[in-house]
């Protein structure tokens, strides 16, 4: 590893720990020539999630869309920010486990649209409003009917 000080390429790891719930694991070094010490990070590299859209493009998946869609639809309702992570964590988490390499769009609309519909109502009709682009007030009553019955 180059120590960042003096640019050396020889180093030796001093103390070595896992760090993230075990997802990482956090490495204290040594350069061999200034004997500075720097700390480093190894993780798993993670294949690329391709996410198809509705209209058939294709782009990187990004988390943070999740996050935003899901703190428009939880806008000045008792949801913690802590939880609308822990969603998107559990998402993302679900998307990876499935080993493909391309996820649709649509099912990770579903994936978070159940995650909500079991945390808030309101929360869920705003996510599927937008997320089932409704085109009116019948399909907006029907969602709602729907919920009313599982009640």
């Amino acid at each position: 590893m180059k120590c960042p000080f003096c640019g050396w390429n020889e180093s030796k790891v001093v103390d070595s720990r896992p760090a993230d719930d075990y997802a990482v694991i956090r490495r204290r070094r040594e350069c061999e020539k200034c004997t500075k010490r720097f700390t480093t990070y190894e993780k798993i590299e993670e294949m690329p999630l391709i996410i198809v859209k509705r209209d058939g493009r294709r782009e990187a998946f990004q988390r943070e869309k999740i996050i935003n869609g899901l703190m428009r639809s939880c806008q000045k309702r008792p949801i913690s920010f802590s939880r609308i992570e822990e969603i998107a964590d559990s998402v993302e988490k679900e998307l990876y486990n499935t080993m493909d390499k391309e996820i649709d769009s649509k099912t990770i609309g579903e994936r978070v649209m159940d995650r909500l519909k079991k945390l808030d109502d309101v929360a869920y009709v705003r996510f599927a409003s937008v997320y089932k682009q409704f085109k009116d007030i019948n399909t907006f009553m029907e969602e709602l009917n729907k919920i009313m019955k599982e009640r």
